[in-house]
């Protein structure tokens, strides 16, 4: 039976925030937090426009659905982002608890698995989720900026 709210459709939300990073000029990462097949939280990546280095899609995402849940942990809750998180983001993720993660694009130099980060115990990790999609964008996003500059 088709499920109409599965990781492949919240990827494509994530997808989407990725756009729009694309079309600011940040480096195109989009993120959703979802609980019980609810968007509460959407993010991409804002580093450039904040002038923070810190301002990643996931931490944006943890941040507005802390804040929508009215606490820190986030228990049975899923991050759907299009690229692998970086260190900073796992550790952040560790320390919410957050149930899920599932990433589309592997970063096998940046990724939280390459720097020997570990997640929350309990955390659930699903990778590869449309990673044409969510390989296809950043490459198109470098390979526009080598050209422009």
């Amino acid at each position: 039976m088709l499920q109409p709210f599965d990781d492949t459709y919240f990827m494509k939300k994530a997808l989407q925030e990725a756009e729009i990073a694309y079309d600011m000029g940040e480096v195109p990462v989009g993120a959703v937090i979802v609980v019980q097949n609810r968007i509460i939280a959407r993010a991409h990546n804002l580093t450039e426009k904040l002038h923070d280095v810190t301002a990643h899609a996931e931490m944006q995402a943890i941040t507005a659905a802390a804040n929508f849940l009215d606490g820190k942990y986030l228990h049975d809750c899923t991050l759907y982002v299009t690229l692998e998180p970086c260190q900073m983001c796992g550790g952040a993720l560790f320390w919410s608890q957050i149930s899920k993660v599932v990433y589309g694009a592997s970063d096998p130099q940046r990724g939280f698995k390459a720097m020997g980060t570990r997640l929350h115990p309990k955390t659930k990790i699903v990778n590869g989720v449309l990673k044409d999609d969510c390989s296809e964008i950043i490459k198109r996003f470098f390979i526009a900026k080598r050209n422009f500059n």
